[in-house]
């Protein structure tokens, strides 16, 4: 019988510990899958945030660093200066990066470090119990926004892809979601790019990926992804917002 799917080389054998219906364990899946298709595997290093992901460095089968909150930019910028052949990427949530970490990430953009971020924007802080985080909706309820998120007292959730797209250091920005097959592939491609990217030497790239945290929203996995496409989308909208321009 033949083998039409198996585990990718790049996930180490071990079950994930993400909740039901979180697509974290797709975003792993499409990240080791594109590691391993470009050969980059064998010298990649792994930043793992704090937050959801903060295990990531057990998922992937490869080097990896654990970074202080919000700290992952800074420490992959540390990495790829020492060792510029490696393949460096951090694995990020909204509240890490967009929150205590925006300054680690903005900066490392405008300088334009030749790193990768993968960053999951699920609209809520998924660890810490469903706080509202910078990139939460508005009308959505958290645990610190029970009525909802009001834009006159808590202002405007952040767009972090279009926000870094005009930094002249930033060289591929792609926004992606995995709520259904195709945006699936898409965001596959996405990913592959944004390794090439720093595999030439083209500087920041970043894949923002729209995700799912059907605990901390109160619903069903299914429902989740409904609400995504509904709420989610709309707001933030997908595709590319920069790419290294054709010699």
């Amino acid at each position: 019988m033949s083998i039409v799917f198996e585990r990718t080389e790049g996930l180490l054998d071990m079950p994930f510990h993400y909740c039901p219906g979180c697509t974290h364990g797709i975003i792993h899946r499409l990240v080791a899958e594109a590691l391993v298709e470009l050969d980059l595997l064998e010298d990649a290093v792994c930043i793992a945030s704090v937050g959801c992901s903060v295990y990531t460095y057990k998922y992937f089968d490869c080097d990896a660093y654990g970074a202080s909150h919000g700290r992952a930019a800074a420490v992959a910028t540390g990495v790829k200066r020492v060792h510029k052949n490696r393949t460096v990427f951090t694995y990020q949530g909204d509240g890490d990066l967009a929150a205590i970490g925006t300054a680690e990430t903005v900066h490392a953009a405008a300088r334009g470090e030749n790193i990768t971020i993968i960053y999951v924007n699920n609209a809520i802080y998924g660890m810490t119990g469903g706080q509202m985080a910078p990139t939460t909706l508005v009308g959505q309820k958290a645990t610190t926004s029970p009525y909802g998120r009001s834009a006159e007292t808590q202002g405007y959730p952040i767009r972090v892809s279009e926000m870094l797209s005009t930094l002249d250091g930033a060289a591929f920005i792609e926004r992606v979601a995995v709520n259904n097959p195709a945006n699936v592939r898409k965001a596959k491609k996405a990913v592959k790019k944004a390794f090439e990217v720093q595999k030439s030497g083209g500087g920041f790239s970043m894949v923002e990926f729209l995700s799912t945290c059907p605990t901390n929203w109160g619903m069903t996995p299914a429902d989740s992804l409904k609400w995504l496409e509904d709420n989610m989308i709309p707001y933030y909208p997908l595709g590319n917002f920069k790419t290294p321009k054709e010699d």
